[in-house]
């Protein structure tokens, strides 16, 4: 099928220029991935940014997959830690979600171990079913140790409990921002101090051909990344390409954020605590704790908000409370013409789950597939678009079954998210789940069967009956089974070293190779 769009485009020459518009973690991010692997002789990259605006610093808590970016850059583990101030995350806890005082946890890595090739949750289910009270948490070395408080690094051997660690990080992310400006400064990147106060689009193709500066220089480029947060000055206000609200699917549009004291016994896991209009975060760092209470203002006002966010630190506050506001949702493009968003000037998905630098992540690697000649042919930016869509659509899916399956009822927040349409999408995923605990991910979905069967499991969608192709065991082996594979669990997380004393070694680490 033809392209039937109007071929205004410039000819069909390589990117000999880039220019990255807006710093913080998604212009740093983007500088450091290009600058390692572009030919920056032959490709001039560079950055402009304004010290006067500041950056929204979200991110501070992260997936497992970060670790895969920073490998990619050639980053020690123990040299981002000591740069960023990172702590472990094994994953979330989240407490009062279904009601209060139950809590449940969503770990990195696997439930137990498959058995004669059939999902051990099915196995934990029949024996649920049989009386059996363990949690299914009980079963994961990574949950088992963030509980415990404990941490390490995995080990190569398969046959190891702690083969099956899987970790990421929470860290400062201006520190991050400013480790990896150092990064491409290194490899040849410039940046550019200046705010863009204009566009410059050419009159035949509609490309962007330059930005102004406030103080009357321009810059021109062949390729333009929107980095500029919110106010995504290229994509959104320059090239008008459409914001799509999502906030009748997640209406919390308001944050209340400060940093607190470090305790001296942090566990490696950020909590997530629901309140009476949203829920509130605890990510403890090397240096101090990150807060944050994420509320809707159609349910509370922010006097209100703050008063909840206040009442619920655990810790003595370092700093003052800020607000931030925001739209959930996404840009109808990703990537128009010779522009490409990256971070919150593409979309925004309220930070439960921790997917914001993900996306970024993600935004990035897709460029680089894709990386396009100077006409930025629409076919490439299409699958550009399709792709992330897919990214935004299927990180809602996943935060919006923290909502929908409350028991919190009595609280016009919550009593909302249990009468709502859901995404078709959502919804198939529900009924399968309930009917007899089935888990299928779709191209590429960014959480893995063990997550979504955490969250189904802890907000009690409970399925109702397991499937039949686990009844070839016996009772007893099975039961033996799961005894034995919870107390090996128990006994190797015990084992571990403190999270507080692997930080440490992870630092002299840092230290003995500088």
């Amino acid at each position: 099928m033809s392209d039937s769009r109007p071929d205004n485009r410039p000819g069909n020459r390589t990117v000999k220029r880039v220019l990255i518009v807006g710093g913080g973690t998604a212009g740093w991010m983007c500088a450091a991935a290009l600058t390692r692997m572009l030919d920056t002789d032959a490709v001039d990259v560079r950055l402009v940014e304004s010290e006067q605006i500041g950056t929204v610093g979200v991110g501070e808590a992260t997936l497992p997959g970060l670790a895969d970016f920073n490998r990619m850059l050639g980053i020690r583990e123990a040299d981002f830690m000591a740069q960023t101030s990172a702590t472990i995350k094994y994953g979330i806890e989240f407490v009062n979600w279904t009601q209060d005082g139950e809590r449940y946890f969503h770990p990195f890595g696997t439930h137990g171990a498959d058995l004669d090739g059939l999902p051990f949750h099915q196995y934990w289910l029949r024996l649920r079913e049989q009386g059996d009270a363990s949690r299914i948490e009980d079963y994961c070395i990574t949950a088992t140790a963030a509980l415990e408080g404990t941490a390490t690094a995995p080990a190569r051997d398969p046959k190891s409990l702690l083969s099956r660690l899987s970790h990421a990080y929470q860290m400062d992310a201006a520190l991050y921002a400013r480790f990896l400006r150092r990064y491409a400064e290194e490899r040849g990147l410039a940046r550019i101090e200046g705010r863009v106060t204009g566009v410059d689009l050419d009159s035949e193709s509609g490309f962007v051909s330059a930005v102004a500066l406030d103080d009357g220089r321009t810059l021109e480029a062949d390729l333009f990344i929107d980095c500029t947060g919110f106010r995504a000055l290229l994509l959104g206000q320059a090239l008008g390409v459409d914001y799509q609200s999502w906030a009748h699917w997640l209406p919390v549009d308001s944050a209340w954020t400060a940093q607190t004291t470090r305790g001296a016994h942090e566990k490696p896991y950020t909590r997530c605590t629901a309140k009476e209009a949203g829920w509130q975060w605890r990510i403890p760092l090397q240096h101090r704790v990150g807060n944050g209470h994420v509320y809707s203002s159609r349910f509370m006002d922010d006097d209100a908000a703050l008063h909840v966010f206040r009442d619920g630190l655990d810790d003595e506050p370092v700093t003052e409370p800020r607000n931030i506001k925001f739209t959930t949702g996404r840009r109808a493009r990703f990537w128009d013409r010779n522009v490409v968003s990256l971070g919150l000037s593409g979309g925004f998905l309220e930070p439960l789950e921790s997917t914001s630098i993900y996306l970024i992540q993600a935004g990035i690697k897709l460029l680089v597939s894709l990386w396009p000649g100077a006409d930025c042919p629409p076919v490439e930016q299409d699958e550009f678009n399709t792709l992330m869509g897919r990214e935004f659509e299927q990180i809602r899916d996943f935060l919006l079954l923290h909502y929908v399956a409350n028991e919190r009822h009595g609280e016009p927040f919550w009593d909302h998210f249990r009468t709502l349409t859901l995404p078709d999408s959502l919804a198939r995923k529900i009924e399968l789940f309930r009917e007899g605990g089935r888990v299928f991910r779709y191209d590429g979905d960014l959480f893995s069967d063990t997550s979504w069967v955490a969250v189904f499991l802890g907000q009690n969608i409970i399925p109702q009956r397991h499937s039949g192709m686990v009844d070839a065991v016996p009772t007893d082996r099975l039961q033996q089974s799961l005894d034995g594979m919870r107390k090996a669990v128990a006994s190797t997380a015990r084992a571990m070293p403190r999270h507080e004393d692997f930080l440490a070694k992870a630092g002299a680490t840092y230290r003995d190779a500088s």
